[in-house]
């Protein structure tokens, strides 16, 4: 097995107005009008022409709140979505709509690995939703797996169809059949591709970004000559996911290896970078499977070798999807909104111009506007909020919900003394403020980007002590359903059976979430059989 990816130390208000009444449900959000959607739609409120001054408390103009997390950190959860305006639902029961907000995290996410998977020699391309019904069924484990998420067509131009087509759940099997035909020889190996596609499952039970009928991924599809390449390959992009996890998401996961019963439909072996949210449940992140052989057999995807042999192809798929917005949510979030970590965030820096009289508004607004040019320079993603249908309070407390990084004021007093008021998003009142930062650029942007990377280091830092608080090593079986009990991950060495797994997932609702590949050395003991194990196992609720 190829070797972990080791990352350096140094990476170690008045909320927006809110829907109306929501009716909350066994975790679900259902409005009681439906004028009152998901969406937080804007109520002016009196307002003069002039904006008032500085609003010195973090919670003075407040027009509502999101439920607290300690109270019920599902509802939290879907009032953070809905205030901060990163999603809809959408008139289908189960599907979302991604608003701009939303989405620009979202390709913040393919911005980075975009540029990864071409590094590391892969070409985006794009295949058909549509995937008849009969190349799904070629791969036995891969029809058992998904055929309760399949969502099936029938009919098209009003006749029905000679054969059901798949609303495509995955494209393993679409893919297969294209490399049949692309694939020769030993010449044409390896192939790398990867689509940015949205897909369908018909979820039962659905959570906005988390799991829902309809999600947006990237999915990755390789071929190789041998088996130790495509091991490498599927190596290679679960340690891409860790960094990005790392390094941009501020998400300390844990990567590892599924065990068999969790191992994805149609693969010898699956990857995982498991994640802990604030409500200490794990999140399968993003997963890399070695597929071996399974569907370029059932495909007889094949090439000639260099000696002349005709021989099928080995293979791999990886993805990552629009639940790892989910993921950055609940890892990051308090009771007042979002927590951007600055790398992904898509508004780094807000400037809220202040004054009182109408006679100051020039001044600060030209200030505002060298403040704003100087760090767009910079490439700092700056926004200036100069609306004046509402008050500086209450944009404070808005931007605070939608995560943004660090926020500038700047008011009559600051343009005289050439210098800027700074607030620090994941640092709650005075404690975060600076005042007196001058305003000359040099100065200005290394100030902007020195803060913007300890806000980064610091929410890494603060999400590995929260991950690292809540794992208990157990060494027996009474020991693990504590621990799941508490809502905390059980690690301990495993070797028991597929029934003792299934055993711990009826009794406790916890799963193996991996088996991580940073190992304890040393003999070790299976907590449920009393033989001898070789690796410890991660087991955790999740989602």
């Amino acid at each position: 097995m190829a070797s972990l990816l080791r990352l350096p130390s140094r990476l170690l208000a008045p909320a927006a107005a809110r829907p109306a009444a929501l009716l909350r449900h066994r975790g679900r959000c259902l409005h009681a009008d439906p004028a009152a959607r998901f969406s937080a739609a804007a109520t002016t409120t009196g307002a003069s022409p002039a904006a008032p001054a500085r609003a010195e408390t973090r919670g003075g103009d407040r027009e509502g709140q999101v439920t607290p997390q300690s109270t019920d950190f599902n509802a939290w959860y879907t009032d953070v979505i809905a205030a901060a305006e990163l999603a809809d639902y959408g008139p289908v029961r189960g599907t979302m709509v991604i608003r701009p907000y939303g989405y620009a995290i979202w390709e913040a996410i393919q911005d980075y690995l975009n540029v990864k998977f071409k590094e590391t020699g892969h070409s985006n391309m794009y295949f058909p939703q549509f995937i008849p019904y009969s190349f799904i069924e070629k791969e036995a484990s891969h029809v058992e797996g998904f055929s309760p998420e399949l969502a099936v067509v029938t009919i098209g131009g009003g006749k029905e169809l000679e054969e059901k087509l798949v609303v495509r759940p995955t494209s393993e099997t679409i893919v297969n059949h294209m490399f049949t035909k692309w694939i020769q020889s030993y010449r044409d190996l390896p192939l790398m591709i990867n689509q940015w596609a949205n897909v369908t499952r018909w979820e039962m039970r659905t959570k906005p970004f988390i799991r829902t009928l309809e999600f947006l991924w990237q999915e990755g599809h390789t071929a190789h000559a041998t088996l130790e390449e495509a091991e490498k390959e599927a190596m290679q992009m679960i340690n891409v996911y860790t960094k990005f996890s790392y390094e941009h998401a501020a998400i300390p996961v844990i990567p590892g290896r599924k065990s068999k019963r969790e191992t994805f439909a149609g693969a010898d072996r699956t990857y995982t970078i498991e994640a802990m949210m604030g409500d200490k449940k794990a999140l399968q992140a993003g997963t890399s499977h070695n597929l071996g052989q399974n569907f370029s057999r059932a495909f007889e995807t094949q090439f000639m070798d260099e000696n002349g042999q005709l021989e099928h192809v080995w293979q791999t798929s990886w993805a990552i999807s629009t639940r790892f917005v989910g993921g950055i949510i609940m890892t990051h979030g308090d009771d007042a909104g979002l927590m951007l970590p600055p790398r992904i965030a898509p508004i780094q820096v807000v400037i809220v111009p202040i004054w009182k009289k109408g006679e100051e508004k020039g001044v600060v607004m030209e200030a505002v506007a060298s403040v704003q040019n100087t760090l767009k320079e910079a490439g700092i993603r700056v926004k200036v909020d100069a609306s004046e249908l509402r008050t500086p309070g209450w944009k404070f407390n808005f931007y605070e919900m939608k995560g943004v990084p660090i926020r500038i004021e700047l008011g009559p007093r600051d343009v005289k003394n050439r210098s800027v008021v700074i607030s620090r998003r994941d640092v709650p009142g005075k404690q975060g403020k600076e005042f007196g930062v001058s305003m000359e650029p040099s100065t200005l942007v290394d100030h902007i980007k020195g803060r913007l990377e300890e806000i980064q280091a610091s929410l890494l830092q603060k999400a590995i002590e929260f991950r690292d608080s809540n794992i208990v090593d157990v060494s027996s079986y009474g020991e693990l359903k504590e621990a799941i009990a508490e809502g905390k991950w059980a690690r301990g060495p495993w070797s028991a059976s597929d029934a003792d797994e299934l055993k711990v997932k009826e009794e406790t609702s916890g799963t193996i979430r991996c088996f991580p590949f940073e190992q304890p050395e040393g003999e070790k003991k299976c907590f449920m059989t009393g033989n001898p194990a070789d690796e410890v196992a991660i087991f955790a609720k999740s989602y």
